[in-house]
């Protein structure tokens, strides 16, 4: 039976609140919902929609590449936009770094997220067999 693994990676965000960033399953990777947080500055990385979602999209490409995976290893994703005027310039960011096959996706309006930002993307991957670097 598979085990149960908080993934830590260097270089990403420390987590806000009592939550592991990713949790490792086999070869599931179950990634909590990210911030456009700049990791070097544990702020958000711009006060607009296209810049949150770059540093997101980036910072989940970091964690998956980390693993031995990439953005092609997602296969589901969950997004909260603060406002879905937003939608079309969020999709053009997000279309840069899934261009091939995208992952099947939730889009959500919400009244408030943390920080004030205005977009959180969770994710699960599908990590390559065999041994996943920790």
């Amino acid at each position: 039976m598979a085990e149960k693994v908080d993934v830590v990676c260097p270089g990403l965000p420390q987590p806000i609140g009592p939550y592991s960033t990713a949790i490792k399953y086999g070869n599931m990777l179950f990634i909590s919902g990210q911030l456009g947080i700049d990791p070097a500055t544990g702020q958000l990385s711009s006060p607009g929609i296209a810049g949150q979602t770059r540093t997101i999209l980036q910072n989940l490409s970091h964690l998956l590449e980390s693993l031995g995976g990439g953005t092609a290893s997602v296969v589901k994703t969950t997004v909260f936009l603060t406002s879905l005027l937003d939608f079309e310039v969020f999709n053009e960011v997000y279309a840069e770094f899934f261009s091939f096959c995208p992952p099947a996706r939730s889009t959500v309006e919400v009244s408030n997220l943390p920080k004030d930002a205005l977009v959180e993307i969770e994710a699960i991957a599908m990590l390559p067999k065999g041994d996943i670097p920790m």
